[in-house]
C-alpha cells in the first residue's frame, strides 16, 4: 500500500450484531489488541427486509460503521457477498426470495441475479465513497463467500465480480474457501485473489492452497478461534494458548489473518440461523463465539494471549489504552404485572387468511416469527395419529384450546389425538427457529410446508394467522392485570413488566422457571430463550434502557413457574465444552 508491503491483521466485527452506540468501543478494543484492520460481512436481509424497501440507518448504517473505523485509523475489509453464511438467518439472504418458488439461489439464474443487481444498486453507492481509492478505509471486497462449499458456477462468480467493478469497486477483490480440492476448485476465480478459511492445521491448509496458488500471498480470511452454539448443546470454548499457538504458526509463515470472530456480538431478534448437516440445528441468540472480546465487549483471556503473539512478531509495538470498562448493573427481580393470551387476541394481531392447505410463511408474505393454523375436525375419532408433514420448525398442537403435544422438526413423531363426537377445533402454533445458513438445504421454508394428516387423511380448510411480531404489534393487545398471588403463568401468552433504571447500564435477563419464548425491552427484540440451553441469560446493552421506567415484554410459549424475571450483572452462556480443533479444520465446516 503506497509502495509498502502490508500484512493484514484483521478481526471480524459485524455491525449488525452490535448496537451502534458500542461500535466505537469495540473498534478501539480491536485496535488496542494490535490489529490494523476490521472485517465485516454485509447482511442483505438487514438492508432489504422487504423487496424494494432498503434500510441503511440505525444498526443497518454500514457506511457509518466503516467511516468510524477509518477515523480510528483502521483498514476495512467488506464482504457483501451477497450470501454470507455467518450463522445468520438464511446466510444473509432475504427470506422474501423464497416467495419466488422457481428461483435458484447462488448461481446464474437470471431471476436471482436480477434481485442481487437491485440490491447492489442500492448498497454499492453506500460503499463507493469509502473505498481506499477514494480516500476511504476499504481496502478489499469479497465476491462470494465460501462458494466452493456450495457450487462451481464460475460464470456466477464472474458476474458478481463484473457487477462490483461496473459499479465502481476498484479495490482488491477476493474469494474465501476451505482448503480442500473441491472447495478451491469450485470457489476461486482466475485473476482474483484467493484466501482460505480454517481453525487449525495452518501449515497443512496453506500447503493445499499453494497447490492452486503458488505465487499469491497467504491469508487466512477466517481464522476460527472459537465456535458458535446450537440450542440443546453445551457452550463451546477454545483454550487461549491453543488459539495463540495457531496464530503464531500463521505469522511464522508470513501470512495475513482475519480473526473470525474478534467480537461476535448478538443474534438479535429472529436473525439467528441454523445448520443442517445430519439434522436441523438452530443457533442460539448469543454469538459470543468465545471470541477475544466477549458478547458484552469485555477482553477475555484469549485477547491478551493474542496480543502477546502479535508483540512477539513485532506487530504490536505500542500500548494503546483500552476504553473505560462499560458498567454492568443488576436491577433485581422484575414482576410481570399484566398479560395477554395469544389465542384470544389473534384477530387483533393478524388478519385471518383462509386457505385450502396450511401454507408456509413465504407463500403468505411472512419472513420471521410464528404462524397459527386452525381448522375444524369432525368426530368421533379415537386414538388417531396426527402427522404434521414437514413442519419447520417447532409446533405446539391444541385440541379445543387444550395442549396435546409438541412436534419438532428434528424429531418428527405423530401425536395421538382423540376428537369427540361433536368435533373439535385443531390449532397449531409453529415457530420459525431460523433458516439454514450453510450447505445444500438453503431453501428452508417455514411453517407447515406439506400438510396435516389424521392417519392417512389430509385435513383441508384452514384459517391462518401470521405473527411476525414486528412493528407496533404490542399496542394492539388488550392487557389484563396479573393477580399478585399468581405464582405460575400459562401460555402461549404475552407478559409485561416494568423495571426502573436510575442509571442505564449493561445487564442480563435471567428467565429461570420460564420455558421458551422471546423478550422485548422498550420494543427492541433481544432474541430467543429456551430452558434447554445452553444459554441462560440474554444480553441487554445499556443503550436499550432509559432513565426511569423500562418496559419488558415476554412472549412465553408454554408457561412459567414464576411471574418475574431477573436483571443481573453476570452473564451465563451455559456449561462450557471445549472445542476439538480437529472439528474446525474444515472437513465439512461441522
Amino acid at each position: 500500500m503506497n509502495g509498502e508491503p502490508v500484512r493484514i491483521i484483521s478481526g471480524a466485527i459485524h455491525y449488525f450484531r452490535v448496537v451502534p452506540e458500542y461500535w466505537r468501543d469495540r473498534l478501539l478494543k480491536l485496535q488496542a489488541c494490535g490489529f490494523n484492520t476490521v472485517e465485516t460481512y454485509v447482511a442483505w436481509n438487514v438492508h432489504e427486509p422487504e423487496e424494494g424497501r432498503f434500510c441503511f440507518d440505525g444498526i443497518a448504517d454500514v457506511a457509518e460503521f466503516i467511516r468510524l473505523a477509518g477515523e480510528l485509523g483502521l483498514h476495512v475489509i467488506v464482504r457483501p457477498s451477497p450470501y454470507i453464511c455467518a450463522e445468520w438467518e438464511f446466510g444473509g439472504l432475504p427470506a422474501w426470495l423464497l416467495g419466488y418458488t422457481d428461483m435458484r439461489l447462488r448461481c446464474s439464474d437470471p431471476l436471482y441475479l436480477s434481485k442481487v443487481d437491485a440490491y447492489y444498486d442500492a448498497l454499492i453507492p453506500q460503499l463507493k465513497p469509502l473505498l481506499c481509492t477514494n480516500g476511504g478505509p476499504i481496502i478489499a471486497v469479497q465476491i462470494e463467500n465460501e462458494y466452493g462449499s456450495y457450487g462451481n458456477d464460475h460464470g456466477y462468480l464472474d458476474y458478481l465480480r463484473r457487477g462490483l467493478i461496473d459499479r465502481g469497486v476498484d479495490v482488491l477483490l477476493f474469494t474465501s474457501d476451505g482448503p480442500t480440492d473441491q472447495m478451491l476448485q469450485g470457489g476461486t476465480l482466475d485473476g482474483v485473489l484467493a484466501t482460505v478459511n480454517f481453525g487449525s492445521k495452518a501449515a497443512e491448509s496453506f500447503a493445499k492452497f499453494r497447490q492452486y496458488r503458488p505465487d499469491e500471498p497467504l491469508m487466512c480470511m477466517e481464522y476460527w478461534n472459537g465456535w458458535f452454539d446450537h440450542w440443546m448443546e453445551e457452550h463451546h470454548t477454545r483454550d487461549a494458548a491453543d488459539v495463540a499457538a495457531v496464530l503464531d504458526e500463521m505469522l511464522e509463515a508470513d501470512a495475513s489473518v482475519n480473526f473470525y470472530m474478534f467480537h461476535g456480538g448478538t443474534n438479535f431478534g429472529f436473525y439467528n440461523g441454523a445448520n443442517h448437516i445430519k439434522t436441523y440445528e438452530p443457533t442460539v441468540t448469543s454469538y459470543d463465539y468465545d471470541s477475544p472480546l466477549t458478547e458484552w465487549g469485555e477482553p477475555a483471556p484469549k485477547y491478551w494471549a493474542v496480543r502477546e503473539v502479535l508483540r512477539k512478531h513485532g506487530i504490536f509495538t505500542r500500548d494503546i489504552p483500552l476504553p473505560e470498562p462499560i458498567p454492568r448493573r443488576s436491577y433485581g427481580q422484575v414482576a410481570m404485572t399484566s398479560c395477554a393470551g395469544l389465542f384470544g387476541q389473534l384477530e387483533k394481531l393478524s388478519a385471518k387468511i383462509a386457505r385450502t392447505n396450511p401454507e408456509p410463511m413465504e407463500k403468505l408474505g411472512q419472513n420471521y416469527g410464528y404462524i397459527v393454523y386452525t381448522t375444524q375436525v369432525s368426530g368421533p375419532r379415537r386414538g388417531q395419529e396426527l402427522h404434521l408433514q414437514e413442519v419447520h420448525d417447532r409446533a405446539q398442537v391444541f385440541v379445543d384450546g387444550v395442549p396435546v403435544g409438541v412436534v419438532e422438526r428434528w424429531n418428527l413423531q405423530p401425536l395421538i389425538v382423540d376428537i369427540p363426537s361433536e368435533g373439535a377445533s385443531l390449532t397449531i402454533l409453529v415457530e420459525n427457529m431460523g433458516r439454514i445458513n450453510y450447505g445444500p438445504l438453503l431453501k428452508d421454508y417455514k411453517g407447515i410446508t406439506e400438510g396435516v394428516r389424521l392417519d392417512n387423511q389430509f385435513l383441508f380448510g384452514w384459517d391462518i394467522y401470521r405473527l411476525p411480531l414486528n412493528g407496533s404489534w404490542a399496542s394492539a393487545l388488550e392487557w389484563s392485570d396479573i393477580p399478585q398471588e399468581t405464582r405460575e403463568l400459562s401460555g402461549p401468552a404475552f407478559y409485561r413488566g416494568t423495571v426502573e433504571a436510575e442509571e442505564p447500564a449493561d445487564t442480563f435477563i435471567r428467565l429461570d422457571g420460564w420455558r421458551k419464548g422471546i423478550v422485548f425491552v422498550n420494543g427492541f427484540h433481544l432474541g430467543r430463550y429456551w430452558e434447554r440451553g445452553p444459554q441462560k441469560t440474554l444480553y441487554v446493552p445499556g443503550p436499550l434502557l432509559k432513565k426511569g421506567a423500562n418496559e419488558i415484554i415476554v412472549f412465553e410459549l408454554h408457561g412459567a413457574e414464576a411471574s418475574s424475571v431477573a436483571l443481573v450483572d453476570t452473564p451465563d452462556l451455559g456449561k462450557a465444552k471445549g472445542v476439538d480443533t480437529a472439528v474446525i479444520s474444515f472437513a465439512d465446516e461441522e
